[in-house]
């Protein structure tokens, strides 16, 4: 069977053609399975009502589940497939844990510049590095096991859940009565309509966790998070990579100086990009899949053995009934208001089902809104969380708040700060010099509207910029913080001090020359 597109399909799963793809069926999938998908599962007697009754066992489900249980709610929750989601199954989990074997590798083949002589033969042994992947999946799957949450004292449903009324839903044979419920099924990776593509085998971020073996030519569909991380990440292992993007360049949506640093990494790391890329079309070959595509005006027909397709994506909406309770969806996701309320108000949603930020903490402060909303007619609005995100390439690129341009397009006048990473004694000494703090404010103000930073850790660094935004404290106050010697935190707080240095006006120049000057007589 090939690893692409095995499912396992354990005895007593009910639809076995969409059961999770868990394979090889190794200690380390069964440990996981066995704790997010119990087969010897019984669903418990529906309580007489519910305050809450969840849809969809990822972040937002299992945040909205706990959360409202911790605060004396009766809640129900229900998943169809496997607890933890895209995140703990086949997404932020397994993806980081290659990312970090990648960097390692990495780091030996560069191990000469910082005086260590590696001596012999070094090579990577891609089977033990989707094992280690497989075992710490497994040690993390615990914290999202229908255990844990049947001990927090929820009742856990294993199944498809369907509305059946204006304040029921259906679990097998089970009907469930709720005050209010949480719709959180998340999204799937979807087809992109690309010529050839449906008579071809080809990977998603749900199939890729499940190779064994290190395809020795690998093709890239789109040049995204996703796209860039697998990319960069194979390509370190020792694959041939070959990376597609429309658009011209990569991370289309991040800042270009940003992208444009990336980009660069990426193909010093052996990424070959083909970007603008024009009449893409997949077939079949006895040796593979051929993919034929012209970019900048070159034709290219080349051969993989394995396709990556890392655009595209689908909100699981089906067969769950909203039509008959009067939410509204579309192919985005099911609609809500800035509270999370669908056009029902007994029914509130969060995570990627409804959301523009497909990340699982966005996902995860969606749940805390639901918790207010839903439970205790809160007011939360959705728009006023600051979201930040992260690419995890080599560098990172991590953001929150506004770009340049959007604010530009908002009518927002800007002050910019940057700081390059070559000037933080940390960066240099880490030899990790690549890369740049930059501060958006309103101009004339410090009030910080939004950062990009690019950097070997830039998704840990962003934070700091984001509790100041979240408590209102200007980039004035962020370069008064004294900050460790030496790391690279300290190129936040030195933006903090490019912003200081433009309040020394030749006004204010003058007046300290004066003033100094006197004290000198």
């Amino acid at each position: 069977m090939s690893t692409a597109s095995a499912i396992i399909a354990r005895e007593g799963t009910a639809d076995k053609t969409t059961a999770p793809p868990l394979w090889p069926w190794d200690d380390h999938n069964q440990k996981l399975y066995g704790n997010v998908h119990p087969p010897d599962w019984v669903n418990p007697d529906p309580a007489p009502r519910y305050n809450l009754v969840v849809i969809g066992g990822g972040t937002a489900g299992l945040v909205t589940a706990a959360g409202s249980a911790g605060l004396g709610a009766k809640v129900a929750l229900i998943e169809k497939h496997l607890l933890g989601g895209d995140c703990l199954n086949v997404g932020c989990v397994p993806s980081k844990a290659l990312i970090r074997a990648a960097r390692a590798t990495a780091d030996v083949r560069r191990a000469a510049e910082f005086g260590v002589i590696i001596k012999g033969e070094v090579s990577v042994e891609f089977a033990a590095v989707m094992e280690r992947m497989r075992r710490l999946r497994a040690g993390i799957s615990p914290h999202d096991s229908a255990a844990r949450f049947r001990d927090l004292g929820i009742d856990v449903f294993i199944g498809s859940a369907a509305f059946t009324g204006p304040d029921t839903v259906q679990v097998g044979d089970k009907s469930l009565r709720f005050a209010k419920a949480a719709i959180a099924t998340g999204a799937r990776a979807a087809a992109p309509p690309i010529p050839g593509l449906k008579d071809v085998p080809y990977l998603t971020n749900e199939t890729l966790f499940s190779l064994t073996e290190l395809p020795k030519r690998l093709g890239v569909i789109g040049a995204g998070p996703i796209g860039c991380e697998m990319a960069q990440a194979f390509a370190r292992f020792g694959s041939e990579v070959l990376l597609v993007e429309a658009l011209h360049g990569i991370l289309p949506r991040e800042d270009r100086d940003a992208a444009e640093l990336v980009q660069t990494a990426i193909l010093r790391d052996g990424v070959k990009l083909l970007c603008c890329g024009k009449d893409l079309k997949l077939a079949k070959d006895p040796r593979g899949v051929r993919m034929q595509v012209e970019s900048h005006g070159k034709g290219y027909d080349v051969l993989v053995d394995q396709l990556l397709v890392a655009v595209g994506r689908a909100p699981n909406v089906e067969g769950l009934g909203l039509e008959t309770v009067g939410v509204e969806f579309d192919k985005k996701g099911v609609k809500v208001n800035d509270r999370l309320q669908t056009g029902n108000p007994r029914i509130f949603a969060c995570g990627d089902i409804c959301s523009p930020y497909q990340f699982t903490h966005a996902a995860d402060f969606m749940a805390r809104i639901v918790i207010q909303n839903a439970l205790f007619k809160g007011r939360a609005k959705a728009s006023a969380l600051n979201i930040p995100w992260a690419t995890y390439t080599s560098p990172e690129i991590a953001h929150v708040g506004l770009y340049e341009k959007e604010a530009k397009d908002k009518g927002i006048a800007v002050d910019t700060y940057t700081l390059e990473l070559a000037k933080v004694d940390r960066a240099i000494l880490d030899d990790e010099t690549e890369g740049f703090a930059r501060v958006h404010v309103r101009k004339g103000t410090d009030e910080i509207l939004g950062a990009t930073i690019v950097a070997a850790h830039a998704g840990d660094l962003i934070s700091e910029l984001t509790l100041a935004m979240n408590g209102k404290l200007g980039l004035k106050t962020v370069g008064a913080t004294i900050h460790p010697y030496p790391t690279q935190a300290e190129a936040i707080r030195k933006v903090g001090d490019l912003y200081s240095r433009t309040r020394l006006t030749p006004f204010v120049k003058r007046l300290f020359a004066k003033w100094l000057a006197w004290q000198r007589q």
